[in-house]
């Protein structure tokens, strides 16, 4: 009866301990197989600029609260745009914020925050008849 009370316990555990110790064997042959410990490895994903640079974002319009062309409340920051306070207006869209709120999110998402639509290298253009309502 010891006997069995023994076995009944110790094969499972070593069960486990066997499954431990191939689960780290994998561990490390996978791991030296993709050159995990190499130096010179390259990121897992790359750096990409998404959004627009400093001289896309000064060609943008740049008009102060009382020229809103739509809503004078900035979606960004959900702050009232005031009469006298700088504001940007994205093209395309026409969409209003403040100019610190629409630069800090479109230097990082070239896109409209209110609609989502897509801020076009052509909508940079002074030409008005290429800018159309969304």
């Amino acid at each position: 009866m010891l006997v069995s009370i023994f076995i009944a316990l110790f094969l499972p555990c070593a069960g486990m301990s066997a499954i431990f110790v191939v689960y780290m064997c994998l561990l490390c042959y996978s791991a030296r197989a993709s050159g995990a410990g190499d130096d010179e490895a390259a990121p897992a994903k790359p750096w990409q600029r998404r959004g627009l640079s400093a001289s896309d974002l000064r060609k943008l319009a740049t008009v102060t609260g009382k020229d809103l062309v739509l809503a004078t409340d900035c979606a960004i920051c959900l702050d009232k745009i005031e009469s006298e306070q700088p504001a940007r207006m994205v093209p395309g869209c026409n969409h209003g914020f403040h100019l610190q709120c629409a630069d800090a999110w479109l230097s990082k998402n070239p896109i409209c925050p209110l609609c989502r639509a897509k801020i076009a290298p052509h909508l940079f253009n002074s030409n008005p008849s290429q800018i159309t309502q969304c």
